[in-house]
C-alpha cells in the first residue's frame, strides 16, 4: 500500500519498524512510501522525530488484512455514518450536533462538517482513540470527551465539561454506534 506523508506544522518521522524504515515528513513537502506486510496483523509504530510536547504520544498503528477483508473494510468506510437506531442514539446525535462537537468534527451523512478535528464517521469501529493513545471503549470515550487535555496535554481539543451526565452518556452511545 502506498502512503502519502505530509506535515502542516513541524518535522515528523513516520516509523513502523516491522514494515519500513523511518521517513521524514517535512512541512510543505509530500513524501510517499510503500508498505507491505508479509502477514495480517497490527503493526505498531511511532513518530521518530521529536516534534513537540506530544511527541511520545504519537503512536502509529498499521492494520494489515487480507485483500478480501481490506475490501470489505474499505466499502464500510466509504459509507456515511450510521443513522441512529434508538432514542438514546438520536439524543446523542443531537448532543453532538448542538453541543459544539460538530464545529470541529465531521460525521458524513450529517450536518457536522468541521475540519479542525478528526472525521468521526466510523469512530465506533476504531480500535484506539486519541491518536492511538487509548483503547476505544466507553470509559475512555467519556474521559476523552470531557477531559482530553488531562489525558494528552497540549492536545487541541478543549475539555467539553458542559455536558450533563445523561448528555455525555447519550453522546458516547451515539459515537459507539458509528461503526
Amino acid at each position: 500500500m502506498d502512503i502519502d506523508l505530509a506535515s502542516e506544522d513541524v518535522i515528523h518521522s513516520f516509523w513502523v519498524p516491522a514494515l519500513h524504515g523511518k521517513v521524514d515528513l517535512i512541512p510543505g513537502q509530500m513524501n510517499r512510501i510503500r508498505v507491505e506486510a508479509s502477514h495480517p496483523g497490527v503493526f505498531r509504530g511511532q513518530c521518530a522525530e521529536f516534534c513537540g510536547a506530544e511527541h511520545a504520544k504519537m503512536i502509529i498503528s498499521v492494520v494489515a488484512e487480507t485483500r478480501e477483508d481490506y475490501n470489505r473494510w474499505l466499502a464500510r468506510m466509504r459509507q456515511p455514518g450510521a443513522v441512529p437506531s434508538t432514542d438514546e442514539q438520536t439524543r446523542g446525535q443531537d448532543v453532538f450536533l448542538s453541543g459544539g462537537c460538530s464545529l470541529c468534527h465531521t460525521i458524513d451523512g450529517t450536518l457536522a462538517a468541521g475540519t479542525v478535528g478528526p472525521n468521526l464517521t466510523h469512530i465506533g469501529s476504531r480500535r484506539k482513540i486519541a491518536a492511538n493513545l487509548l483503547d476505544n471503549n466507553t470509559a475512555n470515550l467519556m474521559a476523552w470527551v470531557t477531559h482530553a487535555r488531562s489525558l494528552k496535554p497540549a492536545v487541541v481539543m478543549p475539555n467539553m465539561t458542559q455536558f450533563s451526565g445523561d448528555q455525555l452518556r447519550e453522546l458516547v452511545v451515539y459515537l459507539e454506534s458509528l461503526k
